[in-house]
């Protein structure tokens, strides 16, 4: 799990939190920036999961590479047999 995704996570939940203590006390500053709180927080989990995503990707190309010769070197052993 890439660290913005966590850092995401927490930064939703102080909003939240901000934004109820604003919503007790009556103080819409503290209401609004916890707002804002948590739509920076999920903004940043959301470029976690795509970090997360291409870390996975790129994985999986790597692995097929490893375990699966390239069409290139099938159509050169190919050649290779016809000229022998």
């Amino acid at each position: 799990m890439d660290k913005d995704r966590i850092i995401g996570k927490a930064e939703e939940l102080a909003g939240k939190l901000k934004e109820e203590s604003g919503e007790l006390t009556g103080d819409t500053t503290s209401e609004v920036k916890g707002a804002a709180e948590q739509v920076k927080g999920k903004a940043r989990n959301v470029l976690g999961k795509l970090k997360d995503a291409g870390r996975q990707a790129r994985e999986k190309v790597r692995e097929n590479a490893e375990h699966k010769p390239s069409q290139r070197d099938d159509d050169v052993d190919d050649q290779r047999k016809e000229i022998a």
